[in-house]
């Protein structure tokens, strides 16, 4: 099988509009999928260049279908092959998942084949031109990318066939892969920033240590309180990477504020043409972060090329920082790394976790992580076997086992009810801050966040204009050369797919 692009999505008989995919998501029923005529919503904000038309025919129609029951009648074991991207403890503990998911019934076999990471699993996939596997764990930045291969069977359509019920999934978490009217994919591990803090520094400087910030106002008058106090070098360590501070945390900081990062309502009511995030409230936003370094009460430690050189910052014995924001999904790893004494005289109770800082306190968070892509291989039984898998990976019990182990967040509440993750955000609220920031996004679709062709790239080129900024660059000029290159990356994915 040979993956390739068309434009076939694109010219369904029209594209079905999300006015809200929060809400479409988040109803109380079984299906999540809009079969109903829908008209694109007005804004006053920029977010909408390109009306799309409405339809009158569901858009799984069109697409590969699904067929639980087709696994009913199998007559032997079927077998199915995952690729995936986790390493290290996250292995461990998908291997352990799947061991228990082999081990519970016979009639669905499921073979794991790590590729490496995120990138390396994309690419492999988007790359291949032979044997593809029948299920594949793709990042949150690759909706537009996978939808575009025209290789999957949507889950929706699994979805809509069972009359599965998502009534008690995170809405953010499925709305990040709901998109054109249809559920693409299942998801799975999820994950949004946090801030991490010391908090033995915060009671040095006068602070309370229970009461991080929540704003960017709040977070410059902390930071100068730490540097005035000499408790820590700085207030605050920043990074350029793609994956956070120079891509990811931008895309977070325009939903807080309930502002598109890009038109067409973020590439969800139709395929995005142009990036926003050059507009005013991406100036401000970004001379704001640069006054706190130009100020001295941030570093910057670069484009965080071990993943973690922002964490480390905070465990710099000559010139430390009090605070920085990460991904939700390194909590397990920094305390473990902090009970083994890394930082002297800092134990596990010292590290605080709270909200990522927002402008003007803005709460919530946009999806993180990866999600679980059903590949159409032709095979009605293996599609249903896949679907079977997936289930039982997004089951209540699978996901309060898989969020205490790696620090995930769980994509459904019921798993909340159950241990091991029950007792853990019982026992430890800092596990529980991404959960709760999830849920706390605004009911809008900038709130859900950006989908975008050649978004991968896309962050490339923000995390070189953060890097910029933050070493003094004129913030305006920087960002509109950066929109420029964003726009023309753009132009050219969109010819290339439709």
């Amino acid at each position: 099988m040979n993956i390739h692009f068309r434009s076939m999505r694109r010219s369904m008989t029209g594209l079905v509009i999300i006015a809200m995919a929060a809400t479409a998501c988040g109803g109380g029923g079984g299906s999540i999928v809009d079969s109903g005529s829908t008209e694109a919503p007005s804004t006053s904000d920029g977010g909408s260049s390109t009306e799309a038309p409405s339809t009158s025919a569901a858009p799984l129609a069109d697409l590969p279908p699904c067929d639980p029951s087709a696994l009913d009648g199998a007559t032997e074991t079927v077998n199915i092959t995952f690729w995936h991207g986790m390493n290290g403890e996250l292995e461990k503990s998908l291997v352990a998942l799947t061991d228990e998911y082999n081990a519970s019934q016979t009639k669905v076999k499921v073979s794991l084949e790590n590729q490496g990471g995120y990138e390396q699993t994309l690419d492999k996939y988007l790359q291949s031109g032979g044997s593809l596997p029948d299920i594949v764990q793709a990042p949150e930045y690759a909706v537009q990318v996978m939808n575009d291969t025209e290789s999957n069977v949507p889950v929706g359509a699994c979805i809509e066939a069972e009359a599965y019920d998502t009534s008690d999934f995170q809405p953010k978490a499925l709305g990040q892969y709901f998109t054109e009217g249809v559920q693409w994919a299942m998801p799975f591990n999820v994950s949004d920033p946090v801030l991490y803090y010391n908090k033995k520094v915060f009671a040095a400087a006068g602070l309370d240590p229970e009461a991080p910030p929540t704003s960017l106002e709040e977070l410059r008058t902390m930071s100068q309180a730490i540097v005035d106090s000499g408790a820590a070098s700085f207030g605050l360590a920043l990074d350029t990477g793609a994956d956070s501070g120079g891509g990811w945390f931008l895309e977070q900081w325009f939903a807080k504020l309930g502002e598109f990062y890009s038109d067409n309502d973020n590439g969800r009511t139709a395929p995005s043409t142009k990036v926003l995030f050059d507009s005013q409230t991406g100036i401000d936003l970004l001379t704001q972060i640069q006054s706190l370094v130009n100020d001295g009460l941030a570093v910057n430690v670069g484009d965080n090329a071990s993943g973690q050189d922002a964490l480390l910052k905070l465990a710099d014995p000559d010139k430390p920082a009090a605070m920085t924001i990460a991904t939700s999904a390194a909590l397990g790893t920094v305390l473990s790394v902090v009970a083994a004494g890394t930082i002297a005289g800092v134990g596990v109770d010292d590290i605080g976790v709270g909200p990522m800082p927002g402008p003007n306190g803005a709460p919530g968070a946009i999806v993180g992580g990866a999600s679980l892509w059903i590949v159409d291989n032709g095979d009605a039984v293996k599609t249903a076997a896949t679907w079977d898998y997936i289930k039982f990976l997004v089951s209540a019990q699978s996901q309060s086992t898989w969020a205490s182990a790696t620090g995930y967040v769980p994509v459904r509440s019921a798993a909340l009810e159950l241990d091991p993750v029950k007792n853990t955000y019982a026992s430890d609220a800092r596990f529980r801050v991404a959960y709760d920031q999830l849920g706390e996004a605004a009911d809008t679709p900038a709130a859900v966040g950006a989908i975008l062709g050649p978004q991968r790239e896309i962050r490339n080129i923000t995390a070189l204009a953060i890097a910029t900024i933050l070493q003094g660059g004129d913030v305006a000029g920087t960002l509109a050369s950066s929109a420029s290159q964003a726009n023309a990356l753009i132009a050219d994915y969109n010819a290339s797919n439709g």
